[in-house]
């Protein structure tokens, strides 16, 4: 076992884990945190992307070790006081989600995106997200709904 130390959703947690045991894994069956969903298991659909330390990651590649002194934000870490970010709010007012598998991932590549770009052109949105995978086919919707918050305030990106 290694004991590491983490802050996911601006709460630090000690643990102990197995070496082998996966962030997704970690952040799912002892942190409890389900709404990053796992998807594949092999880092193809980005269903379970997180934010470490600033940057976006699928989470079913990182080992829960590699995260220790690390921050994670996941999709449950974005809305504050029960308030949505614009990015979460133009993901439901433009209906960027159907079965809502995938929008956990899109949200955090989204919101990574906007970071390193607050005014991407629909061409660079799209190349940002194309490691997550929609099934819905709801594409054209997820992309307008980040077109709509980019360069706002209420993008939800730390500043």
């Amino acid at each position: 076992m290694t004991r590491i130390s983490v802050k996911v959703d601006g709460t630090v947690y000690q643990d102990e884990v197995e070496p082998r045991l996966l962030l997704i894994h970690y952040l799912r069956d002892r942190l409890g945190l389900t709404g990053t969903p796992i998807g594949c298991d092999t880092s193809n659909c980005g269903a379970c992307t997180v934010d470490l330390d600033g940057a976006s990651v699928k989470s079913c590649s990182v080992l829960a070790v590699q995260a220790d002194g690390s921050e994670v934000t996941t999709v449950e870490g974005l809305a504050k006081d029960g308030e949505w970010t614009g990015l979460q709010r133009a993901f439901h007012e433009r209906h960027a989600l159907q079965c809502g598998y995938c929008t956990p991932g899109m949200l955090m590549a989204a919101r990574d995106l906007l970071r390193e770009n607050p005014h991407p052109t629909p061409d660079e949105v799209r190349h940002a997200l194309e490691g997550n995978l929609c099934r819905c086919t709801g594409y054209q919707n997820i992309v307008q709904a980040v077109l709509a918050t980019a360069g706002t305030a209420e993008q939800g990106v730390p500043t």
